[in-house]
């Protein structure tokens, strides 16, 4: 004897809804949608015809910092050979006496006011209590660097537009 084939549960296909046709619209968004999937894009707008519309998705942080470039490898350049020293700048010697200018911040040292302008403070010369003697720019601002005494300068221990770090010492005054 065949087999009696069961009915099909009613309950079921009364939960499954049929397929509607789609709207323009939800027809748009669908494909927006596909295309932000597809580019890996958060947010996509049109506009056409007088009709606007914006579809974005929000991604969580753990997801954002899968999809980082390895953090990028810093070479440091070669040492290249410096020129000779200009006559304003004095060989370090530990012998010399006087009272250290240290740097108040980190920045770029300039000797002159101007570039091709004579150096405002060279070994050898006088100056005063309060004499702008260097020039230390800081996040494009230029800052004017004052002698702590009068006296002479006996160095000079950086060259013009010279990295500075905070403290370094910049000249001794004697």
């Amino acid at each position: 004897m065949p087999a009696k084939k069961k009915p099909v549960a009613k309950k079921a296909a009364a939960h499954v809804e049929k397929a509607k046709p789609e709207s323009g619209e939800l027809s748009l968004i669908r494909k927006l949608a596909d295309i932000l999937n597809e580019t890996g894009l958060t947010e996509i707008e049109l506009d056409h015809k007088g009709a606007r519309v914006r579809v974005s998705k929000s991604i969580q942080a753990s997801t954002m910092v899968s999809h980082h470039a390895p953090a990028a490898v810093h070479q440091v350049p070669a040492p290249v050979a410096m020129p000779a020293a200009s006559p304003h700048v004095a060989v370090a010697t530990p012998d010399v006496s006087g009272t250290p200018l240290k740097s108040p911040m980190v920045g770029t040292a300039y000797l002159a006011s101007t570039p091709g302008a004579p150096a405002m403070a060279p070994v050898g010369s006088m100056v005063k209590e309060g004499q702008t003697v260097l020039i230390i720019e800081a996040m494009k601002t230029m800052n004017q660097i004052v002698a702590p005494k009068s006296g002479k300068v006996v160095r000079v221990n950086v060259e013009n537009a010279q990295p500075v770090e905070f403290g370094e010492v910049l000249m001794v005054i004697e």
